[in-house]
């Protein structure tokens, strides 16, 4: 079982951080395709990636040193079991997930974020986790001063960094979730985490594999997320931009995949399940729509 029920919250040092920073991502926000470290010794544009590499670091130093930028993390624990496709925790929140539609070939089954909670007619008490991280906290005072001096590149670079210390936060966080909760031996180089060479998934709201937006408003009330200082906007964006936030599945075989298209009869089973109306499930399922729903 995990170490607690309920919430914490964190304050995570930027220093801690700072080395499970994945640089690949860094480098493709400034349009510059190809793997960290290697790309630092790329034909075409080495020089350049050097040298932004080099920037990012001289300013990272200043950042922590006069602390203009803060991370926090809220996350926690509940006891769960799944309901058909939801998973329901003992606190009384439900999280409705989807299920994959399309035709899959022989073996391939048609998965559901809910296969890897315990069904509830199982009788095994299982758990799962979730949380939300942000290393946003300052960024937005931060981009107008550069703004101000007309350093639109500092400016850009702050943002920029600001994104990969929020996923560097969610990473950090979910490997002491790990090690706390079911992996007390793991023991994994920085690249092994970039690369996800552990067991169980973090998968966020918005993305292939739950791709409902509207569930980080049950999520934010589950984990205390305003007293950490995020918020949603009305179309469920989170603020500070450079946040993450999501559940922790740890089932050994959790895996990420992409729900897909889905068709009306599971749309209108997915509205009654989460409580709204066809329409309004449609109008943020719209991607995913095997019809039109017009």
């Amino acid at each position: 079982p995990p170490p607690f029920t309920g919430t914490r919250m964190l304050e995570p040092a930027l220093e801690e951080l700072r080395p499970v920073i994945d640089w690949t991502f860094f480098f493709a926000a400034w349009e510059l395709k190809g793997s960290y470290p290697q790309i630092l010794d790329h034909t075409n544009f080495g020089p350049q990636a050097r040298e932004l590499f080099a920037d990012a670091n001289e300013l990272l130093d200043e950042i922590v040193a006069a602390g203009s930028l803060q991370a926090r993390a809220t996350y926690g624990f509940w006891r769960a079991n799944s309901e058909g496709d939801d998973i329901v925790l003992a606190s009384g929140v439900t999280l409705p997930m989807l299920r994959q539609q399309a035709q899959r070939g022989e073996g391939d089954p048609n998965r559901s974020l809910a296969d890897y909670v315990a069904p509830v007619e199982s009788g095994l008490p299982d758990h799962v986790g979730a949380f939300a991280v942000t290393a946003g906290l300052g960024s937005d005072e931060l981009v107008k001063r550069y703004e101000a001096e007309h350093d639109d590149y500092r400016a850009i670079m702050v943002k920029a960094l600001a994104d990969r210390l929020a996923e560097a936060c969610a990473e950090w966080l979910h490997a002491k979730v790990r090690r706390d909760w079911y992996a007390p031996d793991e023991q994994l180089t920085n690249e092994d985490l970039i690369a996800e060479r552990y067991r169980g998934i973090r998968p966020a709201f918005g993305y292939p594999a739950c791709p409902d937006h509207v569930l980080k408003r049950r999520l934010f009330d589950l984990v205390g997320a305003r007293e950490i200082g995020m918020e949603l906007t009305e179309h469920c964006a989170m603020l500070p931009a450079a946040s993450v936030s999501g559940i922790y599945l740890a089932h050994p075989a959790a895996r990420y995949f992409n729900v897909g298209r889905i068709g009306k009869d599971q749309v209108e089973d997915y509205a009654r399940r989460l409580g709204e109306s066809v329409t309004a499930a449609e109008r943020w399922l719209r991607p995913n729509l095997a019809y039109d729903p017009d």
